[in-house]
């Protein structure tokens, strides 16, 4: 992984930079900025969802602000695919230039589009398709159609003065997809007999060896959730996952049952993907959920969000009994989705809570009922044998994915140096003909927390950690500022820390000391005896606790 914190130079007239703002060191918010001859072209803008380590975070956006004073000189923004990790923060980005043109595939814009009336705007979008050629200032792109776990993706060629590029996107090779759409690896040859001078990679299985298995392979596995259940079969997916969502209701027609979306995001990207056809619905299958009362418990399936673990969606209520929809002895759960890193511990939690329950939970762990939307090893051989890149930036994964990926394209024979291993943030040019890391731009996280953007710091996370786990003990403390003494005892108000009416007695000596340290030294001002009397308070609950709670002093005159 390069190292380097130093920023970059200038760009030479005849290079291409390329820059991270997103998606390299970690699964999600993806986006990837080129800069050639004074214009920026944008690929993906996603979000990356919130850890249990970051409270009240709703999702996570790239940090653009090294271009946010560059913004006029965006020609566009390209999406691979309609996942939220690669398009759920155009909508922030809009916010700050509205009529940057949106470029993207029929179904990647509808889902984009279906997202944007919630924000209020309007996009300036283009729609193509694969086999399209389009110039964006000095970029001249190619679409190619990618294999991957939603339908209409895109595989990207940006050819400039520079050197010939190609980002994979997400991608996969199955060879029976359900759509019939295969990876387009004739074009991927014809495009490597063109000469590719730098190849961006998907590097999410990199360290899975073999193919990743065909989605017509679930088939079996999901049948048999509907054949032997007795009850209810609620199944949890991401919202944007249209392919597993028609084996879905394939099998719950074959069954004789019923289908009713749960969930806002799950009913408005189903509705998107039933009216441009790339969601196949019998007619009578999809009911209202209020219809679903009316019918015995073996006609219903549920179809919500929440295979995350995430704590407000639909699947993550059931389990904590706080929905709508009470899960039941008899019903069965089918979590349809891969397991995200970093999620673990929220989703077992769901798991447990609903097993509690007594509903049967089918997930990866126990059924063959997900597969990867990503190319592992065998198929990212494949393509660097066929390609035959000059240079390759492994992107989209963790550390270990991205090093793994490195080691693939240089056992093809790509020179070690000519691989670069890159983080957020950092820039790679590319010039007379050869890839580096050149420079590193800051980069943080930016949290969305309901309306406000970047407000969250880590240090405010820092905090609401500490008042989840170590509580908070609000001091209220009448003052005489002639003298700085007490001028009655201190009101303690604790929330989160075990205390009776005795507990806090043994604070009141440090608090009186503290004054008197105050007075000594002549101190009248508020904050200052405030900052005090909490650090003291901090002081003692750790003695006496072992706790650090976060305490807020309130100072009145007496």
């Amino acid at each position: 992984m390069a190292r380097t914190s130093t920023p970059p130079p200038p760009l030479a007239p005849d290079a291409l930079r390329v820059t991270a703002l997103g998606g390299l060191g970690e699964i999600g918010r993806n986006m990837t900025v080129f800069e050639h001859e004074g214009k920026l072209l944008i690929v993906d803008c996603g979000v990356l969802f919130p850890e249990e380590h970051q409270p009240g975070v709703d999702v996570i956006l790239p940090d653009w602000s090294c271009i946010r004073d560059r913004l006029s000189d965006v020609v566009a923004v390209v999406l691979t695919h309609g996942h939220e990790d690669h398009i759920g923060g155009v909508p922030y980005l809009l916010r700050e230039r509205p009529d940057i043109p949106v470029v993207g595939s029929r179904l990647t814009l509808a889902l984009l589009a279906a997202k944007l009336v919630e924000h209020r705007i309007k996009p300036v979008t283009v729609e193509v398709a694969e086999g399209r050629r389009l110039v964006r200032g000095p970029f001249d792109l190619e679409f190619l159609a990618v294999n991957h776990s939603i339908p209409d993706s895109l595989a990207i060629a940006i050819r400039t003065s520079a050197g010939l590029v190609l980002h994979t996107g997400d991608f996969k090779m199955d060879q029976f997809p359900l759509d019939g759409r295969i990876t387009d690896l004739r074009g991927f040859a014809r495009l490597g007999e063109e000469g590719v001078d730098l190849f961006l990679v998907d590097s999410t299985n990199a360290d899975v060896p073999g193919f990743t298995t065909s989605e017509r392979d679930l088939a079996p596995a999901i049948d048999e959730v509907f054949r032997t259940t007795p009850r209810r079969v609620i199944v949890s997916s991401f919202a944007s996952h249209v392919h597993r969502i028609q084996q879905v209701l394939d099998a719950a027609h074959a069954h004789g049952r019923k289908v009713a979306f749960v969930g806002r995001s799950m009913v408005r990207n189903m509705a998107v993907a039933t009216e441009l056809g790339y969601l196949k619905v019998p007619d009578g299958l999809v009911v209202d959920i209020k219809r679903m009362d009316r019918l015995k418990p073996q006609q219903v399936t549920l179809v919500c969000t929440g295979s995350q673990g995430e704590p407000m969606a639909a699947l993550s209520r059931m389990a904590g009994g706080d929905h709508s929809i009470q899960v039941e002895e008899g019903d069965t759960v089918l979590l349809a989705s891969s397991l995200i890193p970093g999620n673990e511990n929220a989703i077992y939690r769901v798991i447990n809570g609903l097993i509690d329950r007594g509903a049967n939970v089918v997930h990866k762990g126990n059924a063959k009922v997900h597969v990867s939307g990503h190319a592992s090893a065998g198929e990212l051989v494949y393509c660097y044998n066929i390609v035959q890149p000059a240079n390759v930036l492994p992107v989209h994964g963790e550390a270990r994915h991205l090093r793994a990926n490195a080691e693939l394209a240089i056992k093809t024979g790509v020179h070690r140096d000519r691989v670069p291993i890159a983080a957020n943030g950092h820039v790679v040019d590319l010039h007379e003909g050869r890839a580096q890391v050149t420079g590193k731009v800051e980069i943080h996280n930016v949290y969305v927390d309901g309306q406000t953007v970047g407000g969250v710091t880590e240090a405010s996370l820092a905090e609401r950690r500490t008042l989840g786990e170590e509580g908070v003990i609000t001091v209220v403390a009448i003052v005489d500022l002639d003298t700085r003494r007490l001028a009655d005892p201190p009101d303690f108000i604790a929330h989160g820390f075990e205390h009776d009416a005795s507990t806090f007695a043994p604070a009141v000596p440090a608090i009186e000391k503290a004054l008197a340290g105050a007075n000594e030294r002549g101190v009248t001002d508020f904050e200052e005896l405030e900052r005090l009397i909490a650090r003291e308070v901090q002081y003692w609950a750790h003695r006496t606790h072992r706790r650090r709670p976060v305490v807020i002093p309130v100072v009145i005159e007496a």
